[in-house]
C-alpha cells in the first residue's frame, strides 16, 4: 500500500492542475489535517529533486523545481518552435503585434484560413480566446501572459521592430466619398 504522501503525489501528477486541500482529502478519504501533514512531508521528500510542491492559499499542485527553470525554459522554447511551424509562427506574430485580433483579421493578413492554427495555439496555451465586445458573434485572440513570459517581454511594444511591423500589419485606410 502506498503512503499517503505517495498517493498525494500520484493524484497531483495525474491531475496536472491545482487541487484544494479539501478535494485531496475527499479523494483520498482523509482529513484535511492528515492531508496537510502529508503535504509537509512530501514537500521535504521532494527537496533536491526535479519536482516541487507548489502551494498558493488552499490549493496545491506539482511543478518543476525552481532550479530546473532554465532547463525547462530552454526545452519549452525548442518544443514550441518545432511544434507550431511556419504557419503557427506567422499567426502568433500577427496576434503578438496586433494584440486582440479577430480570426477574420488574421485570415486577411495571412491570406489563408487560420482556424486550425488558432486551435493549436489555444491548446498550447500561447493565445487566449475572448468575446469580441464589438461583435457578440465573434471572438478575439490575444497572447497569453505565459507567452510574454517565455519571450521575456512585458508588453507587445517591447517586441523587436514593433513600430515597423505594426505599420506593415495595419491596412491602409480607404477614403470614402
Amino acid at each position: 500500500m502506498l503512503t499517503l504522501e505517495a498517493q498525494i503525489e500520484a493524484v497531483l501528477f495525474w491531475k496536472a492542475e491545482p487541487l484544494t486541500i479539501s478535494e485531496l482529502a475527499q479523494a483520498l478519504v482523509q482529513t484535511e489535517v492528515e492531508i496537510n501533514q502529508a503535504l509537509g512531508t512530501l514537500s521535504t521528500q521532494l527537496h533536491d529533486r526535479g519536482l516541487a510542491l507548489v502551494r498558493t492559499g488552499d490549493e496545491v499542485m506539482l511543478g518543476t523545481a525552481k532550479e530546473a527553470g532554465e532547463l525547462i525554459e530552454h526545452l519549452t522554447k525548442e518544443e514550441l518552435a518545432r511544434e507550431i511551424g511556419k504557419a503557427g509562427l506567422e499567426t502568433l506574430t500577427v496576434i503578438l503585434y496586433r494584440g486582440s485580433v479577430s480570426r477574420a483579421e488574421i485570415d486577411y493578413i495571412r491570406g489563408v484560413n487560420s482556424s486550425f492554427i488558432l486551435r493549436n495555439l489555444l491548446i498550447l496555451g500561447l493565445v487566449d480566446k475572448i468575446p469580441n465586445p464589438a461583435d457578440a458573434r465573434s471572438f478575439l485572440y490575444r497572447p497569453t501572459f505565459e507567452l510574454f513570459s517565455w519571450l521575456g517581454v512585458k508588453e507587445s511594444a517591447e517586441l523587436p521592430d514593433y513600430q515597423r511591423v505594426m505599420a506593415e500589419l495595419t491596412p491602409p485606410t480607404v477614403a470614402t466619398s
